[in-house]
């Protein structure tokens, strides 16, 4: 597994993104099929296509705040622009040529990249990085208005994997994640984002 892929649920329109939210946000998220109020517009909101990420961040959706867990099928277009805009949130010598210039850049960036430890399903952390996409304020409305195609309450499912693991019935809970594969990436924008190539 190559250091650093974006792995994710996608198709030829569409890729799915995780976020987890308390109930006041991520029940009525999932019925409207794009984020409404409680949910703010003016401030960071993280995306990360990788499912185990986010319940290692979560502890199966067990944390305050974060016990509604979202897939959000966003379009590929929409996916891509943020890609497109996207600055690393440390100066990868991949990428930058000086400290200066990664300064330089992420203080303009409305688009955020973090390369973060893949997680296996007991939580360990892997040597493969996972994608995390943070959307600042002055994009975000892109994304709830534009890029949402539909949102699905994952939480059930998230209980049943969690409970078959605690049992200790490992093959059934692996069977039930959310398939991944590998998203490819133009060079162009693998570059930008330092990922593997």
């Amino acid at each position: 597994m190559p250091a650093r892929e974006i792995r994710a649920r996608h198709d030829r329109d569409s890729i799915t993104v995780y976020q987890a939210y308390s109930p006041e946000i991520g029940v009525p998220a999932a019925e409207h099929g794009t984020f409404v109020p409680p949910f703010s517009r003016n401030r960071m909101t993280w995306i990360k296509p990788s499912f185990l990420w986010l319940m290692a961040r979560s502890d199966w959706a067990r944390k305050p705040g974060q016990e509604t867990i979202l897939a959000v099928r966003i379009s590929r277009a929409g996916w891509e622009e943020a890609l497109g805009l996207a600055v690393p949130t440390d100066p990868d010598r991949r990428v930058f040529r000086s400290s200066e210039e990664w300064r330089r850049r992420f203080a303009e960036a409305v688009v955020h990249v973090q390369w973060d430890p893949e997680r296996s399903l007991d939580g360990r952390k892997l040597e493969a990085r996972s994608i995390q996409i943070g959307l600042s304020r002055h994009i975000v409305d892109r994304y709830v208005d534009d890029w949402i195609l539909g949102i699905e309450d994952l939480t059930p499912l998230v209980r049943k994997i969690h409970g078959l693991r605690k049992a200790g019935r490992t093959p059934q809970a692996r069977a039930l994640l959310p398939k991944e594969r590998p998203y490819a990436l133009t060079p162009a924008l693998a570059a930008r984002l330092g990922a593997s190539q």
